[in-house]
């Protein structure tokens, strides 16, 4: 949030290059203790980590923005239909959250 404000600011959730090379960094660490298990997966880190490298902060910023949103809207999405089969006292307004969502796309984001 921005300061003196209650103002969501999606854009303050995006980690910077260096951040997003440490959480590389730190998963390749985790799997390389069991590096038969996780060999797939280190290349792939890797491949990722040399990717974040030679990408400009600017474009880092505006792919994982989208990313944290695109993860913000499966959360979303993931508590509806979790709500619903627990059939929790807080799943009607879920469904009206999701109804008018779909009513109005034009509406801004539920989470700005």
């Amino acid at each position: 949030m921005k300061k003196g404000t209650k103002e969501f600011d999606p854009d303050r959730l995006v980690p910077s290059k260096k951040e997003i090379l440490e959480f590389c960094d730190k998963v390749l660490a985790k799997w390389k203790a069991e590096p038969e298990t996780n060999s797939r997966n280190i290349v792939a880190m890797t491949a990722v980590k040399t990717s974040v490298f030679w990408t400009d902060e600017e474009s880092l910023k505006a792919i994982w923005g989208e990313i944290l949103k695109w993860t913000f809207e499966l959360m979303y999405k993931n508590a509806i239909v979790q709500a619903k089969e627990e059939n929790s006292e807080w799943s009607p307004v879920l469904e009206k959250l999701e109804k008018k969502e779909r009513s109005n796309p034009f509406e801004p984001d539920i989470w700005y």
